[in-house]
């Protein structure tokens, strides 16, 4: 069984995303921690990581596949950009969280962000 699977699954099941802690208590949430982590691993052994990270940018969860695509775009950046290029078309919508403050966007609005640079 490959050891990040775990962390895999937590953002696979994201459903908020966040990129540093949030709320007053400045919460670290498990998906963040579980991007943070793969990001690391990734960079270590992209070419382990990034077919897995592939493959929730096409089946997990908005929130999900927003990790997956950023952090592809830190282990491969050709991988990353096309990620960005594929959610484009996606309307799917995901919560944000940036410290105490939420919001909302779509996958399309989001990758056409990243794509603009």
């Amino acid at each position: 069984m490959w050891k990040h699977r775990g962390k895999l699954t937590a953002l696979a099941k994201a459903g908020t995303v966040a990129f540093g802690p949030v709320g007053i208590a400045a919460t670290i949430l498990p998906e963040t921690q579980a991007y943070d982590d793969l990001v690391e691993a990734g960079r270590a052994d992209p070419a382990g990581l990034v077919p897995r990270l592939e493959k929730l940018v096409r089946e997990a969860s908005p929130a999900g596949k927003i990790y997956a695509a950023e952090a592809l775009g830190r282990i491969d950046p050709a991988a990353g950009r096309r990620a960005w290029e594929h959610l484009a078309a996606d309307s799917g919508a995901f919560m944000t969280l940036n410290g105490c403050i939420g919001g909302r966007s779509t996958l399309a609005e989001y990758a056409a962000g990243r794509l603009a640079g």
